[in-house]
């Protein structure tokens, strides 16, 4: 294992200390663009807040700060190079804050969330923002925050998000979207399904407001080092945008993160794909974790999931506009891979899925069961109903994987009390378990419906036949 760290850095008058510890290199970052304005579209997003009467506390400017270096170390310091086991690596961060103490007693905290979220070995340390960087929020007159906002919801563009979005704002609520697109790939698309949404709920001059942040580091962060495609940690980068515009609000908050009780859970679908191996990134362990840490920064929101016994198709049969929801539905993007040479577009200008990843074999499970089979607008790259799939290849290995989940449960249902508890502690959830058993075998049972005549093979065993 080689170990690396990256070393936040403000401006010309910084002179950070680097970490200590068998560090093969610490590469600087340059956090400022310009004299006093946060780069990688940090300062972007702080304006666009302040257009709508947010103004982030400095506390909150810290939370971005530190998931912007959590960011550059996920996605710049490749795992196979790095690491002795194509897998853990060994990173480190310093994060300039504007109060260091009060940081420094949440490190433990940070580094648990983050090996939890990344399956890497972290350590974060903290220092204190250079002399004059104390205020990076230009603060209102007082009382010139009658921004109108009830709470903060995640829309990553996803259906999940759309469901939640809808949902939402048919109540009568009024939440500021959060979105972050580091890639072309979802930003135009993730754009044109908020807008159909905000267009559908505009009300005289009041209607949805979202606030993007693309962020994404070139290889000069990390000289020599390659870049990392998992990007297990993205979601730190999401909840602390949301986190960030939440601390501005001047009210206790709800930040809505609407995601699937399967995919929330993401129970290992067989024996070989345990810990990092199945993203983190809405279980409820986690979600509990980002509730202490901004209990113990002074931020006064709550994470609330509140979709975590749902499938996705029930998210499906009980959307509060079902006319909407038809509409938008497959203008939403569920793809795991959308950066990945996966995304063309189809004839009906809709960009299309893989169709055999994780998130599209549930998606397409939830039209089937909400819509029934055939009514699924998405377009799929591979049909898998059509093609018969090698387990050998990325188009027939998640759909063995699932046919396995299938398989055993339905050959020990007692099992699903025994499985949620493979991802992470549910020691806090133990009054839950009931409803994250179901919502995992039922969410289990909707994919198997839909590979119900889907054809996997192996051609290892299919040679070995006909030998």
């Amino acid at each position: 294992m080689t170990a690396y760290a990256l070393i936040g850095h403000m401006g010309p008058a910084d002179h950070p200390t680097y970490l200590a510890g068998p560090w093969r290199a610490q590469f600087p970052v340059d956090l400022l663009n310009g004299s006093r304005t946060l780069g990688y579209g940090m300062g972007l997003v702080v304006r666009s807040l302040g257009k709508l009467g947010v103004y982030p506390s400095e506390v909150g400017i810290d939370v971005l700060v530190l998931a912007a270096m959590v960011h550059a170390a996920d996605t710049r310091i490749n795992r196979v190079q790095t690491s002795q086991d194509a897998w853990t690596r060994e990173l480190g961060i310093s994060v300039p804050v504007s109060d260091p103490e009060l940081w420094t007693r949440q490190h433990a905290l940070v580094e648990k969330m983050l090996r939890f979220l990344t399956g890497d070995h972290w350590t974060v340390s903290f220092r204190a923002r250079p002399q004059g960087m104390a205020d990076l929020v230009r603060r209102p007159v007082a009382g010139l925050q009658d921004h109108g906002f009830d709470s903060v919801a995640l829309f990553s563009g996803g259906l999940d998000s759309l469901i939640g979005a809808i949902d939402h704002l048919q109540q009568g609520s009024f939440p500021l979207f959060v979105s972050h697109g580091g890639d072309g790939a979802i930003s135009k698309p993730q754009k044109d399904l908020f807008l159909d949404v905000a267009s559908a709920y505009r009300n005289g001059n009041r209607e949805p407001k979202r606030v993007r942040l693309g962020m994404s580091f070139t290889g000069n962060i990390a000289p020599g080092v390659g870049r990392e495609e998992s990007t297990r940690g993205r979601s730190f980068l999401f909840i602390a945008i949301a986190a960030m515009a939440g601390s501005g609000l001047v009210r206790r908050f709800s930040l809505e993160v609407p995601e699937n009780g399967l995919i929330a859970l993401n129970v290992p679908l067989d024996a070989v794909r345990l810990g990092s191996l199945s993203t983190r990134t809405t279980h409820p362990f986690y979600l509990r974790r980002w509730n202490e840490l901004l209990s113990q920064i002074g931020i006064d929101g709550a994470i609330v999931n509140r979709y975590w016994d749902k499938t996705k198709g029930e998210m499906m049969d009980g959307c509060l506009d079902q006319d909407l929801l038809r509409k938008l539905a497959g203008d939403s993007l569920s793809c795991a891979h959308p950066a990945a040479g996966r995304w063309v577009k189809s004839a009906t200008g809709r960009h299309t899925h893989c169709g055999h990843c994780v998130p599209c074999l549930i998606r397409q499970a939830a039209f089937d069961h909400s819509w029934g089979r055939g009514n699924d607008p998405t377009g799929y790259r591979i049909d898998i109903h059509q093609n018969r799939l090698s387990t050998k290849t990325a188009e027939g290995k998640q759909v063995r994987a699932f046919q396995y989940a299938v398989a055993r449960l339905e050959g020990r249902p007692d099992l699903a009390r025994v499985l949620v508890h493979k991802p992470g502690p549910l020691l806090e959830d133990i009054a839950n378990l009931g409803g994250l058993a179901g919502v995992y075998s039922r969410g289990i049972t909707e994919v198997g419906e839909l590979l119900d005549d889907v054809e996997t093979y192996s051609p290892a065993a299919e040679a070995e036949m006909t030998a």
